[in-house]
């Protein structure tokens, strides 16, 4: 059974409707994006680099909030009742969610700045059978190499409550176990400053080029959509790699404040929501201005 307490300044029954609320939400919010952005898909350019990890991040979402019910279902029976091995995978999702997503919001807004810096209006394979083998070996290295190696190596590191899960701060013991939380955290810092400083400097050689109101102009809004995707990134994930570096060291005293900063990253699963309605507007205002332009033709 879980404790009835909880070392992260919070009253247990405080920290596990936080989960609860925070899970429910992206399962929610994560679903209905999911749903939405499918419909928006279907009409889009397989070809485009940028559908084609859009189509990547629909689908790490889609196999990841398969397994939030579980989750859950576990903070509300304060009981894990299906099993240790399942307990792994459905630990080790979480966190293969967290870094593809990254990859693929890397990839996005690796795409809009080369595509801003060479003016293009997209970059496209030549082939959709090269997306469909670039997104191919993305998921054959996750099912053959990282899950297999959750699945074996991680958990055997201590003796471990089968009632309880995702609870295996004794793996810290393992010394090249906190090398790899090290340069996780190195490499998704590093990458969100470096996005977040070249946005910065795309927006402002736009502002300066345009001239009058930028809010009136696409291609300022363009760039804040790329904006989003780094703020996402910044907000899910910043949060818990800062806190790992001081729970590697103290993982024993704060495993509930760990479960809390990781659900956050489970939010990202919202930003279809996002992306599927700014696409569905977008697509509304130039209908609009079809028709204004035909009507004010015939008068």
């Amino acid at each position: 059974m879980m404790d009835n307490h909880t070392e992260c300044l919070l009253p247990a029954h405080v920290a596990y409707n936080m989960l609860i609320t925070i899970y429910s939400a992206a399962f929610v919010g994560g679903s209905a994006g999911i749903v939405t952005m499918t419909f928006v898909l279907c009409r889009a350019n397989t070809r485009s680099v940028t559908t084609t990890a859009v189509i990547n991040l629909l689908v790490v979402h889609s196999v990841f909030l398969l397994t939030v019910p579980f989750r859950i279902a576990y903070y509300i029976q304060k009981k894990w009742i299906f099993g240790f091995y399942f307990c792994k995978v459905v630990s080790a999702m979480i966190h293969i969610h967290m870094y593809l997503c990254c990859v693929f919001y890397v990839t996005i807004l690796g795409i809009r700045c080369i595509s801003f810096f060479k003016h293009k209006d997209k970059i496209e394979f030549y082939r959709t059978l090269h997306s469909v083998v670039a997104s191919s070996a993305v998921w054959i290295v996750v099912l053959v190499v990282i899950l297999p190696l959750f699945f074996w190596r991680y958990g055997v590191n201590g003796s471990y409550n089968t009632e309880e899960c995702f609870r295996f701060e004794m793996e810290f013991a393992n010394h090249y176990v906190v090398i790899m939380n090290y340069i996780a955290t190195a490499v998704i810092i590093t990458l969100g400053l470096s996005l977040l400083t070249v946005q910065i400097v795309i927006i402002v050689k736009v502002v300066r080029k345009l001239h009058g109101s930028v809010f009136s102009h696409q291609e300022f809004w363009a760039q804040l959509k790329s904006l989003v995707f780094i703020s996402v990134m910044i907000i899910c994930f910043f949060p818990y790699h800062l806190f790992r570096i001081y729970y590697i060291h103290h993982a024993q005293h704060f495993f509930m404040c760990n479960e809390i900063f990781l659900s956050i990253t489970a939010l990202c699963c919202l930003d279809l929501i996002s992306f599927s309605l700014k696409t569905y507007f977008q697509k509304v205002r130039q209908s609009m201005a079809w028709v204004c332009v035909n009507v004010n033709k015939r008068t």
